[in-house]
């Protein structure tokens, strides 16, 4: 079969506006992949802020996805959750179903060494979730959950879920999923998590892990948080200022407060460790079916400029939005 020679990729054109281009394709050259995409990841947290316009100008070069293209604030192609099948490259992969963290195309051309082979028991509708749960897994790597340790994890979004379930398999701990919206309450369940509402979360946590976005998740941390327990942020806020009581327990209780950020491997991890073994790691972990209560929609791909103003909105209630593209 003949590669096409164009792609139809979705852009981010002005903020809170996004439509589709079409864009030239070029041949793979031999150490070169061509995709065709099956289906891509919606992230709701980074690409919420990149679609509304909300990436501060400092972070303009940190928070470039690893095939962007455009520039902040608009017009911008991001993205960073792609399955696809290898229509051209070398034959160790060819007809493969690989992961890439390319932005929303239905055809694309990156190096080899950019994909990485999907697990034969991982369906590729599943491995959309590759990027959620490799930044889930540098959350509970910075964490550091111990056998018998109290934790709570604030926000029942994609990645907070993910944190919380793999907390969960830490022998011992006492891990509970905290969401506002008793709703999540069946999505924790269907994972083996325990679930709570804030009322119902007690205090004196050994670790308290945040990944709700909003400051009042944060502080409600500071309240839950034991005597020289730990704070581990997870949320991007994006631009803009929060405001937090650092007064009183903070110092009194000596509490830390530590970023976790999928950007940056731990520091006493990287010898051994870089970013394709924890991506392949990642897409390991994906083989339990439970993980597909993640997935809370799925759209194609050319209705995605109209559907992302409801996706990317304030009040959008969505886990991970999966868009199908024409096989």
């Amino acid at each position: 079969m003949s590669a096409p020679e164009t792609a139809t990729a979705f852009w981010v054109v002005n903020p809170a506006k996004g439509e589709l281009r079409r864009e030239k394709l070029t041949p793979p050259a031999h150490d070169e992949v061509h995709i065709r995409t099956l289906y891509s990841g919606v992230s709701r947290g980074t690409e919420s802020l990149v679609f509304n316009g909300r990436v501060p100008e400092s972070e303009f070069s940190r928070m470039r996805a690893p095939f962007q293209s455009g520039e902040f604030p608009a017009p911008v192609k991001y993205g960073y959750c792609s399955v696809g099948r290898v229509e051209q490259g070398p034959d160790a992969l060819l007809n493969k179903t690989v992961f890439c963290l390319y932005p929303h195309q239905d055809h694309y051309v990156v190096p080899a060494s950019a994909v990485l082979e999907v697990p034969d028991d991982v369906p590729a509708k599943r491995a959309v979730l590759a990027a959620n749960m490799e930044t889930a897994i540098n959350g509970v790597w910075d964490a550091e959950p111990m056998l018998g340790e109290r934790i709570c994890v604030i926000g029942a979004g994609v990645v907070g879920t993910l944190v919380a379930y793999l907390c969960a398999q830490v022998p011992g701990v006492n891990v509970q999923l905290v969401d506002i919206n008793p709703e999540r309450r069946q999505l924790a369940e269907q994972l083996g998590v325990a679930f709570a509402t804030p009322e119902q979360v007690p205090h004196d946590q050994d670790c308290v892990i945040h990944a709700s976005g909003h400051s009042a998740g944060l502080r409600q941390a500071l309240e839950w948080v034991g005597s020289e327990g730990r704070i581990i942020e997870m949320s991007w806020f994006g631009e803009g200022d929060i405001s937090i009581p650092l007064g009183g327990a903070f110092h009194s209780q000596r509490l830390t407060i530590k970023a976790s950020q999928v950007g940056q491997l731990p520091m006493k991890l990287r010898p051994r460790w870089n970013y394709q073994r924890r991506l392949r790691l990642a897409l390991s972990l994906l083989v339990d079916k439970r993980l597909d209560a993640l997935i809370s929609g799925e759209s194609d791909f050319e209705d995605f400029p109209t559907l992302a103003n409801t996706l990317f909105g304030r009040s959008s209630v969505e886990l991970c939005h999966r868009l199908r593209y024409p096989q």
